[in-house]
């Protein structure tokens, strides 16, 4: 089984990060094969909503995400961490799901509307931290990560929200959280390994 851990904070070693580190760790000591991609590294472009994966599913521009595709296509479990900025997502890691055009437009190719009504291809995760304790703060976080997961054929298994952290590293003084997010690396594997999925 492989797991792809996104990191979407441009601050690396902070909570965002810190929690991902654990989930993987989870992954790993349950047997699957981890690999991560920092959003942040990448050299690359948002959608430039080009049109050129429309007729292949494939994206024309060349750039850093054209070597996270076959990552992305290759996982069974996707786990996304992302800090919030002003209640969304990093823009580094919507960046990567927005390039992720051409794997919807290559899901809408491939399967016909009844077989979209199901997923092949796993299951995501979404990790966030914010520094606010508004009662609506990952509202949105969860649905741009359900669709991209939905984009790439996987459905979407929730995760770890944690509200009131902000400086780097706080995450420590919450081991509770750090525990939940190692549980959940830890539960994806074992999740995908059930005959009734």
């Amino acid at each position: 089984m492989k797991v792809l851990g996104i990191y979407g904070s441009p601050r690396k070693g902070g909570n965002s990060d810190m929690l991902l580190d654990e989930a993987l760790r989870g992954a790993k000591e349950a047997g699957a094969d981890v690999t991560a991609i920092r959003c942040a590294d990448l050299s690359m472009s948002g959608c430039l909503e080009c049109g050129g994966c429309d007729e292949t599913g494939r994206c024309v521009v060349d750039d850093d995400m054209q070597s996270v595709y076959p990552q992305l296509a290759g996982a069974d479990v996707i786990i996304v961490a992302s800090p919030m900025f002003f209640y969304g997502i990093t823009s580094h890691a919507k960046a990567l799901m927005d390039r992720c055009q051409a794997m919807w437009n290559r899901r809408m190719l491939n399967k016909s509307r009844e077989q979209r009504k199901t997923y092949d291809s796993g299951r995501g995760y979404l990790i966030a931290v914010g520094a606010t304790k508004g009662k609506n703060l990952f509202d949105g976080s969860e649905l741009t990560a359900k669709y991209f997961f939905d984009a790439l054929d996987m459905s979407y298994g929730g995760g770890v929200f944690v509200r009131a952290v902000e400086g780097k590293g706080d995450i420590s003084n919450h081991p509770d959280a750090l525990r939940e997010a190692y549980e959940l690396g830890r539960n994806a594997v074992a999740h995908k390994h059930r005959p009734d999925d």
